[in-house]
């Protein structure tokens, strides 16, 4: 007589199969996302480095150019479709900004130091492939932007606006409060330099521009040092925001955002912690209307008020 599962035998086995895949599956999942961490960690880590080494040929200043370079985007597929020798209108909009280097395109102020695009990528998401105004093709296809990944803090490098341009043009220069060099920074291990940003419009984290400084050609730049504004980033917590297209909506590594130091040191700093180190709008002398509340996208906060910078928040390079 042949022996043979029963029915009852075989529907425990898938049962017991079951329930060691639904024990298994998440092991794994969070296994890959502390993959993923890890190599954004690393990643920053040799951003840094880089920037370090730049400093090091700059005369310990931070890399803040702006300039047009043929053949010079960070997508490869955009190169070479500029006729004859002239990059400018694949620097002025007429075709997108992919020749462009500018604060949009930071990646290209290091690129020669790191020689790897794929360093500035976030391991756990895509590249944004949003349609937007300035590149209505795509970012990362026309412009040749990385948008949804790292950031970095324009305050610190401060940023120039010269291509094209007057040297009386408002904003031809948007300098650091502190003068765009690693010296002057209060605690380098302490100061954020870079950091995970889902932001679709903006790859750098924000200016503070006062409306004094406003309609001159060199404009002094602050921190966007402002909690309220960090919390609705991260935690999307107004409901009066837009939220963000779920390939890149808020989300972080366990509650975590991967963040780099003036150093070049960097770590995976919990959300609130990462909240607690940035001052209040209240602490910082500023307002916070809706438009920045919920993220803006242009780069630049003008509060209409200088900044309190007496306040000790070393994480935004803020000693009093």
């Amino acid at each position: 007589m042949k022996k043979a599962f029963t029915l009852i035998e075989l529907l425990v086995v898938i049962a017991i199969i079951a329930i060691l895949a639904a024990i298994l599956f998440p092991v794994f999942a969070q296994a890959k996302a502390a993959a993923k961490k890890t190599a954004g960690i690393s990643n920053q880590k040799q951003i840094g480095a880089a920037l370090q080494i730049y400093m090091g040929d700059y005369d310990d200043t931070f890399p803040r150019n702006d300039d047009c370079e043929l053949n010079s985007s960070l997508n490869p597929q955009n190169n070479g479709q500029a006729a004859g020798t002239d990059p400018s209108p694949w620097c002025n909009g007429s075709n997108g900004y992919p020749y462009r280097m500018n604060h949009y395109s930071w990646q290209k102020w290091v690129l020669p130091y790191s020689k790897n695009v794929q360093l500035f990528e976030h391991p756990g998401r895509s590249k944004v492939a949003a349609n937007t105004f300035s590149c209505p093709g795509g970012t990362w296809a026309q412009c040749g932007q990385i948008m949804g990944g790292f950031a970095i803090n324009l305050a610190l490098t401060g940023a120039l606006n010269t291509w094209g341009r007057t040297p009386t043009s408002a904003g031809y220069t948007r300098n650091s409060w502190l003068g765009g060099n690693q010296t002057a920074l209060p605690d380098v291990s302490r100061a954020m330099m870079l950091f995970e940003f889902t932001n679709v419009d903006i790859n750098f984290s924000p200016v503070v521009v006062d409306a004094i400084n406003n309609p001159i050609p060199n404009q002094i730049v602050y921190p966007m040092a402002i909690r309220e504004f960090w919390a609705a980033n991260f935690k999307r917590t107004d409901a009066a925001c837009n939220p963000l297209p779920e390939d890149n909506a808020a989300r972080t590594f366990g509650g975590v955002i991967i963040t780099g130091y003036a150093d070049s040191s960097a770590k995976a700093v919990p959300i609130n912690q990462w909240l607690a180190f940035t001052p209040t709008a209240a602490q910082y002398g500023v307002t916070v209307d809706a438009n920045a509340k919920c993220g803006i996208s242009s780069g630049t906060y003008r509060p209409g008020v200088t900044p309190n910078l007496a306040i000790n928040f070393p994480f935004w390079a803020l000693q009093g």
